[in-house]
């Protein structure tokens, strides 16, 4: 059952991600027997006695009706499509023996005609459109939904779940694609050759049929479908490009699920922070294949949400008469010493920052409150992440206690009172495993059943008092400017002061207090600090931000000035790309319009670390330089003239002149 006998190797690095690491993440594909099955029961003895009597009556009342179909097919040949009876199973199985038993594509090794399919006939080779293979695929999914719809769905007999503990997986199609995301490929791709279908969570009451649409937290998976198997390369690249839309949109998306169909093969992926995990394929030519398949959709309907990839401590509420939809939230605080876990319940209707990678710490900031009704005025905001650390709880413990430092020092001092962040709680995410049992949230819990992930995490969330928003929704250039200078003086005196030294400038490290006086800048994110002299043991995930010589690794020692041109880094891009949603927007649209055009900021989120060391180097040393690759791109405004005095501070000194030199 957990046995995993083949691995493969899939290169997906097509292009940049927004949380790029700065080594590039494994990609490594595995390929494990059993897989479906191994990845996603949750359930109790007796209800996985339930879930395999299930999975048995399915798929032989499916190979049944094939064969049914099959003669029928023998017996009327064209004027099959009249005689399919009123029985939606009957219609369900012929659409999906037309997939299985009619040859596939013969231009591809995957597709030749199919001699072992138990239904095939001889006629010649049918090239299929992705949109008629889209079609077969949702046809198999509502009839295993409505078996699972017939076999738990009635009220008096509840097998052993609860109607809220079951679901219907059911398509939401959305067609063939009109215009593919960026994968590198040619320019003459015939869009009849891909289609995408979304698998959507339904109560188990509903109507069995394809749905028009759904809430965008109900969606559950991505399938892309190519025609032919050659292009299995290539749409899993585009699976991936979804996924990390998945992961922006879905706040309480952990892990991701996805799908590749071609002509005649069905693979499972799990997208995890670090790792993407494939199942064999699931041969649709084949009942044992078929079997596969009803096998990942029944598990879907029955296992717990935290196994579909969702975190159960994150809730969507629809609307309880508060005005909205929003999110409860749950805060955990553990006592090591006796495991006792502390819940806090918080309210959001605003994230304001999401997810915005496919690989890394997915880290996500609410704006929330201590009850439903005060949403509209926060009073803290939380960070829920994944962090690297080996202890989650010694990473929060870490970082309370630098700010401690920060604020014994600097709470007196009218000068920098108010610029660092303050604390309120944390602690790991806890998962509840039935009654009062739980457990802390990390790779190992939410990936158990696979071989293994290639970098331990645990997933962690943070409470500080809300102040304002991030640097980077900021209303305009001279807002940033103005936070960006509040944070150098910032930086410079926990350095002076208390010799601490920051390490994890970014986008959300800075945020934004509107006073009566003006604006302040006050700075957040210490999970990476540490003591000047200590030995760095950590670097960013982001190589955007970066400093050269920690891209670099050879200083065991980080500096205050990492700090500062790291903040150098972060103005360039925020001056570049928009310090908003609608200047990021308005970015994509002219990024589009100029059909795509490489920025050299650009190669700050692209290949290794090393390599990205090599590209900063050259965009930095001389005045000239930073002019044509990085300021000339900028937007006018405080934060071009700002990287330009940033800029010459930092490299253009005598004791530096330039970034060539191997130190500064």
């Amino acid at each position: 059952m957990d046995t995993y006998s083949t691995t493969s190797k899939v290169d997906l690095k097509s292009g940049p991600t927004s949380g790029a690491a700065a080594v590039a993440p494994d990609y490594s594909v595995l390929a494990g027997e059993n897989f479906c099955f191994s990845v996603t029961p949750g359930l109790r003895d007796d209800n996985l006695n339930l879930l395999i009597q299930l999975v048995d009556n399915i798929a032989n009342d499916l190979e049944t009706r094939l064969l049914t179909a099959a003669m029928r097919r023998v017996q009327l040949g064209d004027s099959q499509e009249k005689e399919k009876g009123d029985d939606p199973l009957d219609a369900w199985a012929t659409d999906i023996l037309a997939w299985a038993g009619v040859p596939a594509p013969a231009k591809s090794v995957d597709s030749q005609p199919s001699d072992d399919s138990e239904y095939s006939d001889n006629s010649e080779p049918t090239v299929w459109e992705a949109d008629k293979i889209a079609l077969c695929y949702e046809s198999f999914m509502l009839f295993v939904a409505h078996h699972v719809k017939e076999y738990f769905g009635d009220g008096t007999l509840n097998r052993g779940f609860k109607p809220e503990e079951c679901r219907l997986i059911l398509p939401v199609n959305r067609g063939v694609e009109a215009e593919l995301p960026d994968v590198n490929s040619s320019d003459d791709i015939d869009p009849t050759d891909f289609a995408t279908v979304e698998c959507g969570i339904c109560p188990i009451f509903s109507s069995v049929e394809k749905q028009a649409a759904l809430a965008p937290h109900l969606f559950v998976a991505n399938t892309e479908i190519a025609r032919d198997q050659d292009d299995r390369s290539m749409t899993e690249r585009v699976l991936a490009a979804k996924m990390q839309d998945l992961f922006f949109d879905q706040h309480n998306r952990r892990f991701a699920w996805g799908l590749v169909t071609t002509s005649r093969s069905i693979y499972a992926y799990v997208f995890g922070p670090d790792d993407i995990w494939a199942s064999t394929a699931m041969d649709i030519f084949s009942a044992e294949g078929r079997l596969a398949f009803i096998l990942l959709l029944v598990d879907w309907s029955l296992c717990s949400v935290d196994r579909l990839g969702f975190d159960p401590s994150i809730r969507y509420i629809v609307d309880r008469g508060s005005g909205g939809p929003y999110l409860e939230i749950d805060v955990h605080e553990v006592d090591e010493s006796t495991g006792r876990v502390d819940r806090r319940m918080y309210f959001s209707q605003r994230c304001v920052g999401a997810a915005d990678g496919l690989f890394g710490r997915h880290a996500r900031y609410f704006a929330a409150s201590g009850s439903p009704e005060s949403m509209d005025k926060p009073g803290f905001l939380i960070k829920d992440v994944w962090t690297t650390t080996d202890s989650g709880s010694a990473d929060d413990a870490r970082e309370r206690s630098f700010l401690d430092v920060l604020h014994a020092e600097f709470d007196k001092s009218n000068e920098f009172s108010g610029r660092f962040s303050r604390l309120v709680s944390a602690g790991p995410v806890c998962i509840r495993r039935g009654g009062t049992t739980f457990v802390i949230d990390s790779t190992n819990a939410a990936f158990e059943a696979l071989p293994y992930a290639s970098q331990a995490r645990q997933h962690t969330r943070r409470v500080t008092h809300w102040v304002g928003n991030m640097i980077s929704e900021a209303d305009n250039q001279s807002q940033v400017a103005a936070a960006v200078a509040d944070a150098m003086t910032a930086l410079v005196a926990a350095y002076s002061k208390c010799r601490i030294l920051h390490g994890n400038i970014s986008g959300q490290a800075i945020l934004i207090q509107l006073t009566a006086d003006g604006v302040k800048g006050v700075l957040a994110e210490f999970d990476y600090a540490c003591y000047f002299g200590d030995l760095e043991t950590e670097t960013l995930e982001l190589m955007i931000f970066q400093s050269i010589l920690s891209l670099e690794g050879v200083r065991p020692i980080r500096s205050h000035l990492d700090d500062l041109e790291s903040l150098l880094y972060l103005v360039c891009w925020l001056g570049t790309f928009g310090v908003n949603k609608k200047e990021r927007k308005e970015y994509a649209a002219r990024y589009a319009a100029e059909r795509k055009k490489i920025l050299p900021i650009m190669y700050w989120n692209l290949g290794t670390a090393a390599e990205c060391a090599d590209h900063k180097r050259n965009h930095m040393d001389t005045a000239l330089d930073f002019e044509t690759n990085i300021l000339s791109n900028m937007r006018d405004g405080p934060l071009r003239d700002l990287a330009r005095d940033m800029h010459k501070a930092l490299f253009l000194h005598p004791a530096c002149s330039g970034a060539k030199k191997t130190a500064y």
